[in-house]
């Protein structure tokens, strides 16, 4: 990965999304900034050893419809699909086999509990990434 910078911060961004609905929102917020090129990432999350969370089959088909979520913006938008357990991990590794300049993402929320509870993925993404990670802002509409 090139860590010069000398390329513009939203020349292609990774975008991570959880669902539809996550998908079609993060895209809406991050087409006001004109990025040169998306790639959406969905992580499938896989149990490694303990059940997964949902059936992959299920998982896939979450994935491509987020997709096509964020392609109702941007039509030209990239899709990667990984599977890992640690969904951070899974980011950080998608950014550098895409080539993205940047991560771009829009916060979940929830409560402060909830945030401890999950390990505050952003402040794991944040402090973990090799490149910068830039976050959406939410409007209390979305």
């Amino acid at each position: 990965m090139d860590t010069s910078y000398d390329r513009d911060l939203l020349e292609h961004v990774l975008l991570p999304v959880a669902h539809p609905d996550d998908a079609r929102r993060s895209a809406k917020a991050l087409a006001r900034y004109d990025p040169g090129r998306v790639t959406t990432l969905h992580v499938v999350e896989k149990g490694e050893g303990v059940p997964d969370k949902t059936p992959v089959e299920q998982s896939e088909e979450i994935a491509a419809e987020s997709y096509a979520a964020v392609r109702e913006v941007f039509p030209d938008a990239g899709e990667h699909t990984a599977y890992a357990r640690n969904v951070v991990d899974a980011i950080l590794e998608a950014a550098d086999e895409v080539g993205a300049s940047a991560i771009v993402y829009r916060s979940r929320g929830g409560s402060r509990l909830m945030q401890f509870l999950s390990g505050d993925l952003s402040l794991k993404l944040v402090t973990k990434a090799d490149r910068p990670v830039v976050a959406l802002p939410t409007a209390e509409d979305d």
